[in-house]
């Protein structure tokens, strides 16, 4: 009994000290992170199903592989700018369960900044992914019971970016960055996947509106690509819209383009647009012009592609070089 009363002590100080703990986050006092990239937005788990078919109704599906890892649009943004030579720091939330702490630590683990990363007892969210073998995927999303992070939950003042991306999920805490008049002549990315109140708050702050297609269309009401990428040039100084196996289109003041899509065997298509958008904004962060960063972003992307799992497929510096310089042409 003696030992059980001695367990629940400990139990119950560790519930006090870390279930407990409080969301905000204070860098104050210690040395200025200075990073390439500032990625603000979510982090998730993902939990990656590889199937034959979405399941019908009442009917059991048996995956053939399964993955696990964190995920999430900036946090999968702020690990592909490490993996690819940059520094990143990641700003978002994740909560003290078992998700939380795996995600964090794998955060840690691939040299991303996590002080800026707000902690508490709401749960981390989940993505359950069902992975085709086609590499087309669904993906069902859990978040019902996680609030946004405050903009006083995170203390900004001593980072210091290059470039900032924004992926629209914590709108309050990605406005109070794009309000720092320290941080106003920075490049700033905006990953719209779909129109949501985040995107909709950003998309006439970013100077980079790196769209998907699905986005351009709802945003615009325009189903010719081309219509729906003016519509978006006339809200930002740049505006991209990804297209997948078709590659991207751009436009910027009068001048406009497109780039074909690398073509690779796709294995999964989880976490592509997350790859791309982390990829362009390092590249914006470290000076590249706008149509060799978003080559550079492509080349990212495709690679992603030929691997299962949105964090487990993003690739590393040296495998895009290689893939880049062994490429004829944009494809």
């Amino acid at each position: 009994m003696a030992y059980l009363y001695r367990m629940s002590e400990v139990l119950l100080r560790f519930w006090e000290k870390v279930i407990k703990a409080p969301q905000a986050v204070r860098t104050s006092g210690r040395k200025p992170m200075h990073v390439d990239l500032l990625c603000v937005g979510r982090a998730s788990y993902d939990l990656v199903f590889s199937v034959e078919r979405n399941p019908g109704d009442d009917e059991k599906c048996i995956a053939s592989g399964f993955v696990s890892s964190g995920g999430g649009p900036a946090a999968n943004g702020a690990v592909t700018a490490a993996r690819l030579g940059g520094t990143a720091a990641f700003a978002g939330y994740l909560g003290n369960d078992a998700f939380g702490v795996l995600h964090f630590e794998e955060l840690r683990s691939e040299g991303v900044e996590t002080r800026l990363i707000a902690r508490g007892p709401h749960p981390t969210p989940l993505s359950a992914i069902l992975v085709k073998p086609d590499g087309k995927r669904s993906v069902v999303a859990h978040q019902q019971e996680t609030p946004a992070v405050r903009p006083d939950a995170v203390d900004f003042s001593e980072v210091r970016p290059r470039a900032l991306l924004f992926d629209g999920h914590e709108p309050a805490l990605s406005l109070s960055v794009l309000d720092d008049p320290r941080l106003t002549e920075l490049p700033t990315v905006l990953d719209a996947g779909s129109v949501h109140k985040g995107t909709l708050a950003l998309a006439r702050r970013c100077r980079y509106l790196v769209a998907s297609e699905k986005f351009a269309r709802d945003f615009s009401g325009e189903t010719d690509r081309s219509r729906a990428l003016r519509v978006l040039a006339e809200i930002a100084p740049v505006a991209v819209v990804t297209l997948g196996a078709d590659g991207l289109i751009w436009a910027s003041g009068m001048d406009s383009g497109a780039i074909p899509a690398f073509r690779v065997a796709s294995v999964d298509t989880t976490g592509a647009g997350d790859a791309f958008h982390g990829a362009f904004a390092l590249r914006m962060a470290l000076g590249d012009g706008l149509t060799a960063a978003l080559r550079y972003a492509s080349g990212v992307a495709a690679l992603k592609c030929t691997k299962p799992g949105a964090r487990r497929g993003i690739p590393v510096k040296v495998e895009v070089e290689r893939f880049l310089e062994s490429s004829v042409g944009g494809e």
